[in-house]
């Protein structure tokens, strides 16, 4: 797979990560989420006014020590809880899921991984637990590894792959955020190579697309409890810009001024928005974490003083604490909190060796209608 076209993961040109532990595919019902001009108001951002995080900010390094070298925290709760994975996704070198849970009393790494899969990235975590990302049982020198995107409920995996005939080869199926009502938000590839974007109810088992007018591709990477969902999108002249789409209806197109690109990655219940954007192309590109919020009209550039030029935020929560990774001086990717407090890694169990075993049988790629009765029934 590969982190959101920013980092290599478990290695596909896809955007995200994640897994799945011998669950039950859900393919039942789908709506549609359109952004079209006629139903939805569209408002340009744009302006570059910047502010400042004031005192009493901390840049916290937090890496699970299974792999000091590779760590990406991708999502946060309000419960103290990080999702994010360890491990390149280069051959011999796949993701391992975890979550970190960071309490008064104690802090540990909670591994997360499919049983059947090679590889797993956990992207997304609620306040109830419920955690959201993707998988694969590929660990291919190239990279291009199938996905299946997956969601952990009370202990037990269950795959989320977009009911459509007309999958990327290898298949891509990626969830990417999730809010405490437990619809998640993601994206699957197309057989031509283009992302569409979607949220999928967990206890309803329906789909929705996610749409926004003269999009080539689009993926739903964030979504609060306001039903408000973020992700970015390919326009015109093959641009990334990143978008908030209001439960209004109203949609808010974002991009950093003067970037090659923009993706907004996770929202809060605020409407703060995190995400990343990129200057220049090539070997010259830098990428720069940002915050965008509404009342401010505008963007502010967040870079750990040990990445600056290739920092990425990927998740907020209500309290303003951000997640997400860099790349510091000795080329290692390192986990990102910014708190209030300081913060100490703690201790992180070796990963089951069972989970890192190849599997004897193919994970199935067909997602199954998942059966009446299997899995929650609360909205």
């Amino acid at each position: 797979m590969s982190r959101r076209a920013v980092v290599a993961g478990l290695g596909i040109a896809a955007i995200a990560a994640g897994g799945i532990a011998g669950g039950i595919a859900a393919t039942s019902g789908s709506g549609s989420i359109s952004l079209s001009a006629s139903s939805s108001q569209t408002r340009e951002s744009h302006h570059g006014h910047s502010w400042n995080m004031g005192s009493g900010w901390v840049f916290n390094k937090i890496d699970n020590q299974n792999d000091p070298t590779f760590n990406q925290l991708l999502g946060i709760n309000n419960r103290g809880q990080i999702a994010g994975y360890f491990g390149s996704g280069a051959a011999g070198h796949p993701n391992k899921g975890y979550l970190l849970n960071l309490t008064h009393d104690a802090s540990f790494f909670a591994n997360e991984n499919v049983p059947t899969a090679i590889q797993t990235q956990v992207i997304g975590v609620n306040d109830t637990g419920v955690s959201v990302g993707f998988w694969s049982s590929q660990n291919t020198a190239n990279q291009t590894n199938n996905n299946f995107g997956f969601y952990t409920w009370q202990g037990r995996s269950y795959n989320v792959n977009f009911p459509t005939g007309n999958n990327a080869s290898p298949p891509v199926n990626q969830l990417l955020g999730v809010n405490d009502r437990d619809v998640a938000v993601g994206f699957y590839t197309d057989a031509a190579g283009h992302d569409h974007g979607y949220a999928y109810s967990i206890p309803g088992h329906w789909f929705a697309r996610v749409r926004v007018p003269g999009a080539s591709s689009v993926s739903a990477s964030g979504i609060n409890n306001r039903g408000d969902i973020v992700g970015f999108y390919t326009g015109r002249h093959g641009t990334v810009h990143g978008f908030l789409r209001e439960r209004d209806g109203d949609l808010v197109r974002l991009s950093v001024p003067g970037a090659s690109s923009t993706m907004a990655f996770g929202i809060n219940d605020e409407r703060e928005v995190v995400g990343t954007y990129m200057v220049g192309s090539g070997s010259s590109a830098k990428t720069f974490g940002f915050v965008w919020v509404p009342w401010r009209h505008g963007f502010a550039t967040i870079n750990d003083p040990q990445g600056s030029g290739a920092t990425t935020l990927n998740g907020i929560n209500d309290a303003g604490d951000l997640v997400g990774f860099y790349t510091d001086a000795a080329g290692n990717t390192d986990g990102l909190l910014v708190s209030r407090q300081q913060i100490q890694a703690p201790f992180a169990q070796a990963v089951n060796p069972v989970q890192q075993a190849q599997p004897t049988t193919p994970v199935a790629t067909t997602p199954a209608t998942v059966p009446s009765g299997v899995g929650p029934t609360h909205f």
